[in-house]
């Protein structure tokens, strides 16, 4: 592990590139979630939306106020004008540029290219309108995960067991899209899809674990004076940052799974054999 480690990100600063990711993130993950819940709630009904998710938000931990935000973001997305649906678009689509700039950087010297922050809006578009498919999808499996865990006792257990496979199952064509096709260099399918799932599995325990933050008794606002929402901000940037660290991870060991040369700047490609002379 620790040959593939220095082979694979030698020379990369992956956490300077996760939080340049994160800052993309920052700005477009409220009108990715607003625009996912607005044509979601357009195509299945904005009270089967309310109904899906309220024991959820009544379940969540209200430590730093998840319930109220994520209350509060839902009913932003399902009363969204499509006036202010078409603005959110833009933002919207930087999640893509981020990411694709992330990769390509990644990838060395060997891998830059023009346009680059066009190509990642662009292909990051199918993920949008895949987006209200994968939401629904999610939503279904929230009251049963929900009832579990108010149970409490080993009911709980099986909600988050429950849980953590149905982000699962909803995380993992999400990766491999953005393994496939946002990032550069097309790797092969079965990389794609072995690493994408793995990666997906990881992230989908990382959320889990930040909902169990959120329910620690912990003085966020201690660090900053005493102001709570500024520290409840940090904490979520901190998590948002280290999500998008297991991201680039899972980037380059798709990268090292496809080709070994890749890792050391190389273009990625068929490797030709040379006989010496």
């Amino acid at each position: 592990m620790r040959r593939w480690l220095r082979t694979t990100l030698h020379g990369r600063d992956v956490a300077l590139h996760a939080a340049a990711v994160t800052f993309y993130a920052g700005i477009a993950v409220v009108p990715v979630a607003l625009l996912a819940v607005w044509i979601t709630g357009w195509i299945a009904g904005a009270d089967r939306v309310r109904r899906l998710t309220g024991q959820t938000i009544a379940a969540l931990p209200d430590r730093i106020g998840a319930p109220g935000a994520l209350a509060a973001l839902i009913e932003g997305g399902l009363h969204l004008s499509p006036a202010f649906a078409l603005a959110s678009l833009l933002p919207a689509t930087l999640y893509g540029e981020g990411l694709r700039r992330a990769f390509v950087s990644l990838r060395g010297p060997a891998g830059g290219e023009s346009l680059v922050g066009w190509r990642g809006r662009l292909l990051w578009l199918p993920l949008l309108a895949a987006a209200p498919a994968l939401l629904l999808a999610m939503f279904l499996a929230l009251p049963a995960t929900s009832a579990l865990w108010v149970r409490g006792g080993w009911y709980s257990v099986w909600a988050v067991i429950l849980s953590f496979l149905a982000a699962w199952v909803v995380l993992t064509p999400v990766v491999i899209w953005v393994y496939r096709y946002v990032a550069p260099g097309r790797p092969g399918w079965l990389a794609t899809s072995l690493i994408g799932s793995f990666t997906a599995a990881n992230l989908s325990g990382f959320l889990h674990g930040f909902v169990l933050f959120c329910a620690l008794p912990l003085d966020l606002g201690t660090p900053f004076g005493g102001f709570t929402e500024i520290g409840g901000m940090v904490a979520v940037g901190l998590w948002l940052y280290l999500f998008h660290v297991i991201v680039l991870l899972g980037y380059a060991a798709t990268r090292n799974f496809v080709s070994p040369s890749a890792t050391s700047g190389q273009s990625v490609g068929p490797t030709r054999y040379s006989p010496r002379p």
